[in-house]
């Protein structure tokens, strides 16, 4: 067994085992840091499947890695499972319509994401044995991956520091070689201290914390105007000072996400909103502190390796749909504003077709830019990394909603996964079988890297094991 494309026959006899993995782990919904049920799915699977395991990686107890394998380069096939806030959903559905009003749900399709990189990593364990090879792969487990930044803080533990070649991939609209487009974020909060009063009898004693949280997202809302056009901010309110009108508050906190291309870019973005909450605790004589909870890096490419995932793509082909996913598919862009569709075609360079499913591989030279920010990217400045994006949703369909949550059990989500699992493997075969394409994969790196990675992350921030937030 010489070829890496063997690797699919041995991912399609374990299928349905990894199939009823995803499923589960869609049926018990966990945000940020609180995976406990998911990692123990995912650590169930490694064992009986005869994985080594390591537990609490990095110091996170939702976060494990998995090994087979003996000497030779290290493989390293990251999965997630965490869900977002809100987004509960009964599956196979074309209408909104919660499990639990309120309640968490993979709006990301993380529950397959995860699936198929063990499937994919077995696959590559199973190659290994039958053709004699050496090389180990290691399944990662990667909690929080929507912003708490889990990747970020296993990096810099150096749970990365022996990989030759990282391999992922996402769930999508489209198929394709993900363009290494992601940008650099950091989640910062800024927490107002004033002093309490009542409202009526005595307000000229208070200074008010919610004000000078006012004033400042009034103060970055001005700041937008002039900021570089592929920068993002936004903000979330964690603590408005309580539900008493009557009472000045006495303490605020807001939750600022801040985005750029680049690490440098970030930084001084970072520095100018810091500016704006300074100036809004003036005008409110009250106290500020800021606190960095989480940050991730922008994404670096690696052609090498983007160019080897790319056979693998010519030969395998789209996902095989069939008309009873076509059908659902339909149905769920009934569901989207007119806007959607063409939006999504529009990412891809590509005029809008009439097909519910992707029928194609989106050819690598399609155009992009930046959509969101995943900690992905802060391997990707240590460990020459590849992505994919496989269709396992309807087109036109945006991450993060009840439409994302809904698909998440269907068969073209499981055979998008698959289909997922299938490209990475293979991938990481063609790697082990010609050594040259890690070699100039590690040169290639090396050139992107330049100087080399510093973590966005403070010294002293550490895993926010309580973090509960979204990217």
């Amino acid at each position: 067994m010489r070829n890496s494309d063997d690797v699919w026959d041995l991912i399609d006899s374990q299928r349905e085992d990894f199939i009823a993995l995803s499923d589960r782990i869609w049926g018990t919904p966990e945000i940020a840091y609180s995976e406990f049920k998911s990692v123990a799915e995912h650590i169930a699977m490694l064992e009986q499947q005869g994985f080594r395991v390591m537990r609490d990686v990095a110091g996170i107890p939702t976060a494990v890695i998995g090994e087979a394998g003996e000497d030779g380069p290290v493989i390293a096939i990251l999965g997630e499972y965490d869900a977002l806030p809100g987004l509960s959903q009964e599956a196979g559905l074309d209408e909104p319509k919660p499990v639990l009003d309120g309640g968490h749900g993979h709006g990301c399709g993380h529950n397959y994401l995860g699936s198929a990189a063990m499937l994919a990593a077995v696959g590559v364990r199973d190659w290994l044995k039958k053709s004699g090879i050496k090389g180990r792969v290691r399944y990662y487990g990667c909690p929080a991956e929507e912003g708490g930044a889990a990747k970020s803080f296993m990096v810099r533990a150096g749970a990365f520091d022996d990989v030759d070649i990282a391999i992922s991939w996402h769930p999508d609209s489209f198929t394709r070689v993900a363009p290494p487009l992601a940008l650099a974020n950091t989640r910062v909060d800024f927490t107002f201290t004033g002093r309490a009063a009542h409202a009526a009898a005595s307000p000229h004693l208070g200074r008010s914390a919610l004000d000078a949280v006012e004033l400042m997202n009034v103060g970055v809302n001005y700041l937008r105007e002039h900021v570089p056009s592929d920068s993002r901010i936004h903000y979330a309110m964690l603590d408005s000072g309580g539900v008493a009108p009557n009472v000045v508050q006495a303490r605020a906190v807001v939750r600022y996400a801040i985005r750029a291309p680049e690490l440098p870019a970030m930084f001084d973005l970072i520095r100018r909103v810091t500016k704006v909450a300074e100036g809004a605790a003036l005008m409110t004589e009250t106290q500020m502190e800021s606190r960095v909870v989480s940050a991730v890096s922008n994404l670096l490419a690696n052609e090498p390796l983007e160019a080897a995932m790319g056979r693998v793509f010519d030969r395998l082909g789209p996902v095989q749909f069939d008309a009873a996913d076509r059908e659902y598919a339909a149905r769920i862009q009934k569901t989207l504003s007119p806007d959607h569709v063409p939006s999504s075609y529009a990412s891809i360079g590509m005029e809008p077709t009439d097909a519910p499913l992707c029928d194609f591989v989106v050819p690598r030279e399609g155009v992009g830019k930046p959509m969101g920010s995943t900690d992905v990217g802060d391997v990707s400045w240590v460990v020459p990394t590849v992505q994919a994006r496989v269709a396992t949703f309807a087109i036109g369909t945006p991450l993060h909603t009840w439409q994302v949550t809904a698909q998440g059990k269907s068969p073209a989500a499981h055979k998008g996964f698959v289909h997922a699992a299938k490209v990475m493997a293979s991938t990481a075969i063609e790697a082990l079988l010609d050594p040259t394409i890690i070699t100039a994969a590690k040169a290639d790196l090396k050139k992107r890297a330049g100087a080399g990675y510093v973590s966005p992350l403070p010294a002293n921030v550490q895993p926010p094991l309580k973090f509960t937030s979204s990217n």
